[in-house]
């Protein structure tokens, strides 16, 4: 994971500003972090003490938060802003190991209760009319997240289904052949792909992809495959 966020970040122009949709945060609505100095939330249990001394010092950016608030707003989107949140894990993890000089300001923006596919792959294409030079946004998830998995011994069977969801997401992310409309219909009944349950028992950790595909509405520029916590996962790059 760190390698390949190293990679993704020594390829692309520093950004100037960063919006984070994280797989950590729900919300009735799609709440925006609007304040000037967000602090961190901890919002993990059972690490080792230093993983609550992270410090990730980056700045709000009101302004944009303010301007995706309107774009959301106007695509009928339920939305509203959030002076008093801080940035959870979804963020400052990936963040400190991309921007480690927490220079850059961001955003963070939830999810919505209820976990609708398509409707989070209709706010990506709302947030696809942003205007702001120089802006990375990053769908903070996982490909696979099955928790009980990670701490159980691997079999043939598990490895198994953790590669035919692999092979369905990245063919589903990466093939300039698929119409967007079968892309959209795929990732909409994403429940449907090889082993679907097993990968995400609940599907938080997917949902970043949707929005990022929203935005995008084409297939990603480039996949990278790897291994985290032994179970192949994957990234996907516009």
């Amino acid at each position: 994971m760190v390698e390949k966020l190293r990679l993704i970040a020594s390829r692309i122009t520093k950004p100037m500003a960063i919006l984070v949709i994280s797989a950590h945060w729900e919300e009735n609505v799609a709440t925006l972090t609007s304040g000037v100095s967000p602090s961190l939330i901890y919002d993990y249990y059972g690490f080792p003490e230093a993983s609550y001394e992270i410090e990730y010092p980056c700045r709000g950016e009101p302004a944009l938060a303010e301007q995706v608030y309107e774009l959301l707003d106007a695509a009928g989107i339920g939305t509203r802003l959030d002076a008093q949140r801080g940035f959870d894990h979804g963020l400052f993890v990936p963040l400190k190991i991309m921007y480690p000089q927490a220079d850059i300001p961001c955003v963070q923006i939830s999810l919505v209760k209820g976990l609708d596919p398509a409707g989070h792959i209709r706010i990506g294409r709302a947030l696809a009319g942003v205007s702001h030079d120089g802006l990375l946004v990053i769908g903070s998830g996982f490909s696979f997240h099955n928790m009980k998995a990670f701490f159980t011994p691997d079999t043939d069977e598990t490895r198994a289904m953790n590669t035919a969801f692999e092979r369905w997401l990245i063919e589903t992310m990466g093939d300039s052949d698929i119409e967007e409309t079968g892309r959209s219909r795929r990732l909409e009944n994403w429940v449907q792909a090889p082993f679907a349950r097993y990968c995400h028992p609940r599907e938080e950790h997917l949902l970043p992809l949707h929005v990022c595909y929203g935005m995008a509405q084409t297939a990603c520029s480039e996949s990278f495959e790897l291994s985290i916590l032994n179970k192949k996962s994957s990234m996907y790059l516009w």
